[in-house]
């Protein structure tokens, strides 16, 4: 049984470096799509023993922000200390409301889309294209969960053929509901209240998927975290909660995109995170 983060000793991971706060940049950025003029980048960290021959595990992250705004920053310290475990890690740009006038739905084509170019890509980059895991927060961590869990949604044009699909998932207080028992509603039309509900998209045969979230999340209700929990095991899959007691909305960040954090709590999930890669063998090859 899964005990709360508060319950839990911080294990360092010891060969895991976590990186200098103040100062963590992407080796490089590659485009994985250009869409009505708009170029999207994946904001790409690699381990210092990379290969191109080699078949790593990789991860991708997305930002949360309402699907409204945000940047990929915010998980460049995840990213950074994935790939010091040896993990192929990204921060993904994806189109939102405030830079690009779009809805939720522009979203997650741009997520399946960030993930099948990984996928597609994994042979010049090193990586297993059986074993990539999407993560985000909040909001991204909606576009990371529907990349899993929704059918359809597909950018028009793209070669369908590679799966856009990851085999695992690592959520963070991410909008699971986006009816008016969750977050979001007034972003959809009344018709459209459950396309993007994850809630209400559960079937059997989802990826392996762990997901965090602060008992005091009052953006995010908790409750909506255990209902999909639930769903997902009646359904036949593995997914497993971790409360953290106590946290609110965006508990996870660590001091890289919120300066004042102490990095405890963010220490706490990246061992929990690390764990659950073990237990699933992406790391056992390391």
């Amino acid at each position: 049984m899964i005990k709360p983060l508060t319950s839990l000793l911080l294990i360092s991971v010891a060969i895991c470096h976590f990186a200098a706060a103040a100062d963590i940049r992407p080796d490089r950025e590659l485009l994985y799509k250009e869409i009505d003029g708009v170029p999207l980048k994946l904001h790409l960290f690699e381990p210092a023993d990379l290969k191109p021959t080699d078949q790593r595990p990789a991860i991708v992250f997305f930002f949360g922000g309402g699907w409204s705004g945000g940047t990929p920053k915010q998980f460049y310290q995840q990213a950074r200390d994935m790939a010091e475990l040896g993990l192929v890690a990204f921060s993904a740009e994806y189109r939102v409301r405030s830079r690009n006038k779009t809805t939720p739905f522009e979203c997650v084509n741009d997520g399946k889309s960030a993930i099948r170019w990984v996928r597609a890509h994994a042979g010049e980059l090193g990586i297993a294209p059986d074993r990539i895991v999407a993560s985000g927060g909040s909001a991204g961590g909606h576009v990371a969960g529907a990349t899993g869990v929704l059918s359809g949604y597909e950018e028009e044009g793209e070669d369908l053929a590679i799966s856009s699909q990851p085999n695992l998932m690592i959520l963070f207080n991410p909008v699971l509901d986006t009816t008016e028992a969750g977050f979001g509603a007034e972003r959809f039309k009344p018709e459209q209240q459950t396309d993007l509900s994850l809630c209400h998209q559960v079937h059997p045969d989802i990826v392996p998927t762990i997901v965090f979230h602060g008992t005091a999340d009052t953006t995010v209700p908790l409750e909506n975290a255990e209902r999909f929990t639930r769903l997902m095991q009646e359904a036949g899959n593995e997914c497993v909660l971790v409360p953290a007691e106590g946290k609110g909305h965006g508990f996870f960040n660590g001091s890289f995109f919120r300066r004042r954090s102490d990095d405890v709590d963010y220490r706490l999930i990246f061992d929990r995170s690390v764990d659950f890669l073990r237990q699933h063998r992406y790391l056992s090859a390391l």
